[in-house]
């Protein structure tokens, strides 16, 4: 096929009525997470609760995401990605619904708890109807289309704490809840008109249909997740306790997953796919690194620096915006080996850059400080989203996508206890220099991993 006969067959089947309503759905996760946090102090003032209290509303949809991600991509292998897409898209409407009437906190945490089922279902269907519109279509992999759908995501992590500030301002905090209303029809509608439906999924039994679901399997993948994000969230008071628990929960999951006829998590297949592991490890040490820039580093710079939150967001507009150039540069061209590499060797300079940083240091520096973690999270988010999807085969496409992300809150979370064991009780110039070490040493380690890993792909197509 000629280049401009492959540019048809991939204009035709990757057109805006397909991939809007997917983009659109893919953004309603990470807009959650950040929105709400402009309407906690609100919140808690007409709830009658505490900071602690109020931060449960941030924790709850992590962790519903993080268990649900997998389990929504194996719901679409067996009921269709576009039904559980659209089923998705109706949980988060009516999570939206209840946090716009919630009488009390604890409808509150139930709207977050549907937000975060309902807006998990988007990632992994989307990554799968891709999929099998590119095998159909014999388009290869669609690294535009990946590139955008990344993109998606950091679009709408960067403005919607702007946003929620805005909304909490004109209309008060009951409008973070209400704006998925309109947002869940919109892209209800997108995806009625532009997606192509389901073949009919098949008729089974009760007792079929439970084994096809692997209820055990989804019980003790949540014990697991759920154990091990609260262990990581808090280290600098490590509960042993609860990490014995969590090993156990692990090791019986793998014993039942590895004997069960329809697993949630194919382990035997994961164990053999050692790329796919590796991808994974990439996709936390990444969210790690990233994530430790973004809090920590927006931390000091108005606990030490004593900088105004609206100059800290100012600063670090330029990380966010860079991360979308990146990403589009590197997708547009299907880079996929040395946007790893370069997003390793940006944090490593990142790293060595912020050693040098003090309380008296040039808004100038920051700012270069910013632009280099901005590469590492474009580079590295794009093309680790591209080797799974070449490495994941196509039917595990679903579930491998779900445990991209769960991996990725892993970092995330886990960002927070780092933060707290470098900063201690203030974040202090030494705080942050040691936090610089561990940016170098995650950089290190991307730059290795993405090295001597002869299994990604130089270009996406290869």
């Amino acid at each position: 096929m000629t280049e401009p006969a492959k540019e048809a067959a991939f204009l035709e089947a990757f057109g805006w009525r397909f991939t809007a309503p997917l983009l659109l759905g893919s953004t309603l996760n990470p807009i959650n997470s950040s929105l709400i946090a402009t309407g906690l102090v609100g919140i808690g003032a007409d709830m009658h609760a505490g900071p602690g209290a109020t931060a449960s509303l941030i924790s709850v949809l992590y962790l519903c995401s993080a268990v649900m991600q997998p389990t929504m991509g194996k719901l679409s292998t067996l009921f269709g990605p576009r039904r559980i897409f659209l089923i998705g898209t109706v949980i988060l409407l009516v999570g939206g619904g209840v946090g716009a009437t919630a009488p009390s906190l604890l409808f509150l945490l139930v709207s977050r708890a549907l937000i975060g089922i309902g807006s998990s279902a988007a990632y992994p269907t989307a990554m799968t109807l891709i999929r099998k519109r590119a095998d159909d279509g014999g388009t290869g992999v669609p690294s535009r289309v990946l590139g955008n759908l990344a993109i998606a995501a950091q679009i709408t992590a960067v403005f919607g704490l702007p946003l929620g500030g805005v909304l909490v301002g004109a209309f008060g905090w009951r409008a973070l809840f209400v704006v998925n209303i309109p947002l869940a029809l919109l892209t209800i509608a997108f995806t009625l008109a532009g997606v192509a439906k389901d073949p009919p999924s098949p008729r089974e039994g009760f007792e079929g249909l439970a084994t096809a679901l692997d209820i055990p399997g989804v019980i003790l993948f949540a014990g697991a997740i759920t154990g091990l994000l609260v262990f990581l969230s808090d280290l600098t008071s490590p509960q042993w306790r609860l990490a014995a628990a969590t090993a156990i929960l692990a090791t019986a999951l793998i014993f039942r997953e590895q004997r069960a006829g329809s697993p949630l998590i194919d382990t035997r297949m994961l164990a053999k796919n050692l790329p796919l592991q590796r991808t994974y490890l990439r996709q936390t040490l990444s969210s790690l690194g990233v994530y430790a820039a973004l809090y920590g580093v927006s931390q000091w710079m108005e606990q030490s620096a004593h900088l105004s939150a609206s100059a800290v967001g100012i600063i670090l507009l330029p990380l966010s915006v860079l991360s979308i150039v990146a990403s589009r540069m590197a997708s547009v061209r299907g880079w996929v080996r040395w946007p790893l590499i370069l997003a390793g060797i940006a944090l490593i300079v990142a790293g060595g850059v912020t050693l040098q940083i003090t309380q008296g240091s040039s808004v100038f520096i920051l700012v270069g400080m910013t632009l280099l973690f901005g590469f590492t999270n474009g580079f590295s988010i794009f093309a680790n989203q591209a080797v799974l999807y070449v490495q994941a085969p196509a039917k595990e496409i679903a579930v491998a996508s779900g445990l991209f992300r769960t991996f990725g809150y892993f970092g995330a979370i886990f960002s927070a206890s780092l933060i707290g064991i470098a900063f201690g009780p203030a974040a202090t110039d030494s705080g942050l220099h040691a936090l610089a070490w561990v940016f170098v040493g995650i950089g290190a380690a991307l730059a290795l991993l993405s090295v001597f890993d002869k299994s990604i792909p130089l270009f996406a197509n290869d």
